[in-house]
């Protein structure tokens, strides 16, 4: 890694750097959205939103100490370029207790959405152990062995195990909610639309942290430098991202449904509002008529004239709770 120019090693550590940044004042800016809407939750999800954003805090504090030493300590020594400071390698296994933290949070959402499945959500956690444990060696070899030539040569499918378990862990989580949503429709066409959303929602979610996931991996494969690592640092981001923007979509969808009318518009792993350009396929803006008809029937009795009215009585449709369901995923 020595013979390439300083532009390929370096640039991505501070373009990721840069975007780690970027992405944990988004992360903070959510925490602070959770506490002002969300103050009655309970004291389990508040700690673990505090802990996030601490853990966050902390990963960004270490990304910019690597930066730094990068960049600035080591400035003009070329006989440091191999070597591996140790916030970089403390950053990864952080990284992994990050995404640990989030992999959880999804598998006890769908342990409550199966009422108890644990078939479904074990699997689950222990994917997300042995990605942690990975991790951890990672960070430990990385620091003992002290060069990136040494580690690749060394230990180098760790690395590419812990990666690939979260991928893993990913699909299995996306696949196990789409696949119980699906099983919770309804013939009520806007119970259908909220669970619909929620599928998409899952899906864009998941699917951020999955392609992050898959491209450090692929870089660290098959390049001989650290554009792995400017990937690595925003892995965490995103996964702390998705888990604040599904509980801070919570309100919006309960308050979209109470009106009858859902905008298909959720926070996917950012606040604010997002429209997804599949969503429009999923609510073609058909609306409910319901026509009402008041008839009068005239009776001549004792040359008064009575009326009846008869107006027919319409009972709405049963629909399955989306109660149950919007609490347990969002």
């Amino acid at each position: 890694m020595a013979s390439l120019p300083l532009a390929a090693i370096y640039g991505p550590v501070l373009l990721g750097g840069f975007i780690a940044s970027v992405l944990s004042g988004i992360i903070t800016a959510q925490t602070f959205t959770y506490i002002k809407q969300y103050p009655t939750d309970t004291r389990i999800t508040k700690s673990i939103v505090a802990l996030i954003w601490v853990l966050d805090s902390v990963h960004t504090s270490l990304v910019c100490t690597a930066s730094w030493i990068f960049m600035i300590q080591w400035f003009g020594d070329e006989s440091k370029i191999d070597y591996i400071p140790a916030p970089l390698a403390i950053s990864i296994a952080l990284t992994a207790f990050l995404t640990l933290i989030v992999h959880c949070f999804f598998a006890h959402r769908i342990h409550k959405l199966t009422h108890n499945n644990w078939r479904i959500s074990v699997p689950i956690v222990v994917f997300a152990f042995l990605r942690l444990v990975t991790a951890l060696v990672t960070t430990f070899e990385m620091i003992e062995l002290q060069t990136m030539t040494a580690f690749r040569h060394n230990i180098e499918w760790v690395f590419t195990a812990g990666l690939s378990i979260s991928c893993v862990v990913d699909v299995l989580v996306t696949t196990s909610l789409c696949f119980t949503l699906r099983r919770s429709r309804s013939s009520y066409s806007n119970m259908d639309r909220i669970i619909n959303s929620i599928i998409l929602y899952t899906l864009e979610n998941n699917a951020l942290t999955s392609a992050a996931t898959i491209i450090s991996m692929i870089c660290w494969v098959t390049m001989d430098n650290l554009v792995f690592l400017g990937v690595h640092f925003v892995l965490s981001k995103l996964y702390a991202n998705s888990l604040l923007a599904t509980l801070n979509s919570r309100k919006q969808l309960q308050e979209e449904r109470s009106r009858g009318a859902l905008s298909n518009e959720l926070p996917v792993a950012f606040p604010g509002r997002y429209q997804s350009k599949y969503s429009k396929r999923l609510d073609p803006g058909n609306k409910l008529e319901i026509n009402v008809e008041r008839t009068i029937e005239y009776e001549a009795a004792g040359g008064l004239a009575k009326q009846n009215p008869h107006i027919p009585s319409e009972s709405p449709p049963p629909t399955a709770d989306p109660d149950h369901i919007a609490s347990n995923v969002l």
